[in-house]
């Protein structure tokens, strides 16, 4: 599959340079500060609580990591003058975005898979549930996958990966904060919201070790929205 070579070619990219890197390291260290100051310490908590909480920061961090992945991933092809060549290769519109998006979610599934330490630590003086971990490592990567999509469409409208960042993020600001408005706005406008909300309404069965069918439809739905909308503007450009 075309997409796979794109994304084989695109992760090779991410391993030699050192910015995926520095990615990983600083939203790492900053995320292993917050389990250490809030999840860990305070007043003695069961393991399944820490667990939680670490889920919790967890998740805020993986949705910041898949905007600073996403940012280059068509936008840098725009700015370094790159996409013309894949515009004149025989690759799929499609097939760009698809492999440039696994490439990233792979990236991404790499710190997540360096974050596994931090459960294991709650075993030392706890209980982990094997089903909470792992409930909560698939809604992390669920949202990965989501924010990452929303990333690539941002990346998409882009010129440069400053601006990327700065669309993505405001995009999945908007979609979190739904949940806000679903609180001020009445029937079924509220119903509308809530549903539509990133983070308050899906994520938290997951942060409890519980998986719903409706959170992982809606993810994958935002997922296939937000590629499908990065493809046709790629092929609008394609005709310019």
């Amino acid at each position: 599959m075309k997409a796979l070579l794109i994304a084989r070619r695109e992760l090779s990219a991410y391993l030699r340079t050192l910015s995926g890197y520095v990615i990983i390291a600083v939203i790492l260290a900053l995320n292993g500060l917050f389990f250490n100051a809030y999840a860990l310490g305070g007043a003695s908590k069961r393991s399944a609580e820490v667990l939680s909480q670490f889920f919790y920061y967890s998740s805020g961090f993986t949705v910041v990591a898949s905007v600073f992945i996403s940012m280059r991933l068509l936008a840098e092809e725009r700015q370094t003058g790159t996409l013309s060549l894949l515009y004149s290769s025989p690759l799929r519109d499609r097939d760009i975005v698809l492999g440039k998006f696994l490439a990233g979610l792979a990236f991404l599934a790499l710190y997540l898979l360096c974050t596994v330490y931090m459960p294991l630590l709650v075993m030392v003086n706890g209980k982990v549930s094997f089903g909470h971990v792992a409930a909560g490592y698939f809604g992390l990567l669920l949202l990965g996958s989501a924010s990452l999509a929303v990333g690539t469409f941002g990346s998409s409208l882009a010129r440069n990966q400053l601006l990327a960042a700065i669309t993505s993020a405001v995009m999945l600001v908007a979609l979190i904060l739904c949940w806000l408005l679903a609180r001020i706005t009445e029937q079924p406008l509220a119903d509308v919201f809530s549903a539509m909300s990133l983070w308050n309404q899906h994520f938290p069965p997951f942060q409890a070790g519980l998986i719903h069918v409706r959170d992982v439809v809606y993810y994958l739905v935002v997922t296939y929205v937000a590629l499908f909308a990065a493809t046709r503007v790629l092929e609008a450009r394609r005709w310019r």
